[in-house]
């Protein structure tokens, strides 16, 4: 199961559930366990993920976002882009030192997209955290920590409103021992999701 899977298992119904973005601030307070217990350490990328609008309204809606985002980023001097996946999903990526800019801009984008009506078509909102330097492999690896070099995604699902870790690794493999660890280490700090069915694999993440 892939990015196509998810998106259909988001979007194969009649209706849409509204988006639910009130929980997406969790993974804020989240992030300091994460790096101080865990040693995973914000990448200081993120992305959020929407599905495509009609022709006028897409154009109108990416246009107001961009501006949005150029006013908000001399703020925060966030770097970001907008760019369309091979499934011709938009993508708002960010770049930023500062991890609670980038969540800050993530609730920007959703919340200008609520606001217009278009909530039902957010579907997802990932951070990217990198695990410590080589260094440190064995002996946190040793602790239940992820080892060094590979990145830990942690994807906020609008329509559940629950966050679920994904590891992946080479030859489309995932780390999920190492996930399972983080649903017990963090389900006390941000709702994360249950339903392990549910954690599905989003490979190709642009970030």
């Amino acid at each position: 199961m892939g990015f196509r899977n998810f998106m259909d298992a988001v979007l194969g119904r009649s209706r849409l559930p509204k988006a639910k973005s009130d929980r997406l601030f969790a993974i804020s307070t989240a992030s300091i366990t994460l790096e101080g217990s865990l040693g995973l350490k914000p990448s200081g990328s993120a992305g959020i993920c929407f599905k495509p609008l009609g022709a006028t309204s897409y154009e109108s809606a990416q246009k107001e976002i961009e501006e949005l985002l150029e006013f908000s980023s001399k703020e925060t001097e966030t770097e970001f882009r907008m760019e369309k996946d091979e499934f011709n999903f938009l993508w708002a990526i960010f770049k930023d030192p500062n991890f609670e800019d980038l969540v800050a801009n993530i609730h920007l984008v959703s919340q200008t997209l609520e606001d217009r009506g278009f909530g039902e078509q957010i579907l997802c909102a990932i951070y990217r955290f990198d695990s410590e330097p080589e260094a440190r492999v064995a002996k946190e690896k040793a602790r239940g920590k992820a080892a060094g070099g590979v990145a830990v995604y942690w994807i906020y699902n609008f329509k559940q409103g629950t966050y679920y870790p994904f590891i992946p690794l080479s030859g489309r493999q995932r780390d999920s021992p190492f996930e399972f660890r983080l649903r017990a280490e963090m389900e006390k700090e941000m709702p994360v999701e249950k339903n392990v069915e549910k954690w599905y694999p989003l490979w190709g993440i642009p970030f």
